[in-house]
């Protein structure tokens, strides 16, 4: 089968022939329909990431049918539409594990990070890990779900129920968020970067009360506020724009440095936080809370071999929504 690899930092993407060994213990093999590009797979290329094992196929955002399982796999069926989220295995014995909170595990490995992912016609996961999908739905639709909902749904429920709600960086995961705050009551207020009038115009027609840039104030005081984009600048900025007691979740694997700033935009309770990864209960969560909504991400599509361009895209800004990669 086909896959887009990675071999060293810094390099585009190539078209390899990959085999793939027969489903172990658990496992399962998933013919892809389609995996969404996400920023923290411009994070592995530009080898920002530790530990990164070369050469590596990237992707967390996998929608796709079972074509084959392997021993000890239970619930699921040869042809069922399954999704394959970052996290990919925990080891269930260290103390994060033990405390209930996996997505700390110190022995986890990530899908398309440490593990190879969906960038490619056929993938390997742990079925214990994985989520089942609507079979009718259109797969492009379904993945970014997968991580910019997920994650972007943890980041979500740390903000906690305050109604004015800011989202900085309005991409895959706050064009969902968006969606799912209106649908429950609040208020949204979308940062783009600075000249983004498409993307602002974007978040006003997902319901967002204001949108403006990411250098701007917003017109009234903010509850909470999500970082999407990965610079650390905007967390000042996102304090100078929470009320007291607000929140400021920072929902990236990576970012650009934090520069210094006065205390006194701390000091009135505000509270700084990050989200790491996700838990299997929070996709449990979020894909209950997407069927309820009917929600859907607006995708922008490219076949397997277009993922260098994709990434290019998003890099630059100009994908509304979610870049998607869709197979056959």
């Amino acid at each position: 089968m086909q896959a887009m690899r990675l071999r060293a930092p810094g390099q585009p993407l190539r078209l390899q022939e990959v085999s793939l060994a027969p489903p172990g213990p658990h496992r399962i093999r998933i013919a892809v329909e389609a995996c969404g590009v996400c920023r923290t797979d411009l994070h592995l290329l530009d080898g920002e990431l530790p530990g990164i094992p070369y050469p590596v196929t990237p992707g967390h955002e996998v929608v796709g049918t079972i074509a084959e399982i392997g021993p000890g796999v239970t619930g699921f069926l040869i042809g069922e539409r399954v999704g394959v989220p970052w996290l990919g295995h925990t080891c269930g014995a260290c103390r994060y594990c033990r405390e209930g909170r996996e997505n700390l595990c110190e022995h986890a490995g990530f899908t398309g990070y440490t593990l190879d992912g969906g960038y490619a016609e056929q993938i390997l996961a742990d079925a214990r890990y994985c989520l089942r999908l609507p079979a009718e739905a259109p797969a492009a639709g379904l993945a970014p779900l997968l991580c910019a909902g997920l994650i972007g749904y943890r980041a979500y429920c740390m903000a906690g129920e305050g109604v004015n709600l800011g989202l900085y960086g309005f991409g895959a995961a706050a064009h969902l968020l968006a969606q799912v705050a209106q649908a429950q009551g609040r208020r949204v207020f979308a940062f783009t970067r600075p000249g983004d009038e498409e993307g602002q115009a974007f978040a006003r027609r997902l319901g967002a009360c204001w949108a403006g840039a990411s250098d701007e104030a917003p017109p009234e005081p903010l509850d909470a506020a999500i970082l999407f984009a990965p610079v650390g600048a905007l967390v000042p900025a996102a304090l100078a724009a929470v009320r007291r007691g607000g929140r400021v979740v920072c929902a990236g694997i990576h970012m650009s440095d934090i520069p210094a700033f006065p205390y006194a935009l701390l000091w009135g309770e505000r509270s700084l936080r990050s989200v790491a990864n996700l838990t299997r209960a929070d996709g449990e969560a979020f894909m209950r809370v997407a069927g309820e909504l009917g929600l859907r991400a607006t995708a922008q599509c490219f076949r397997l071999t277009e993922a260098n361009e994709a990434l290019e895209s998003l890099r630059r800004g100009t994908v509304q929504g979610a870049a998607v990669l869709t197979m056959g």
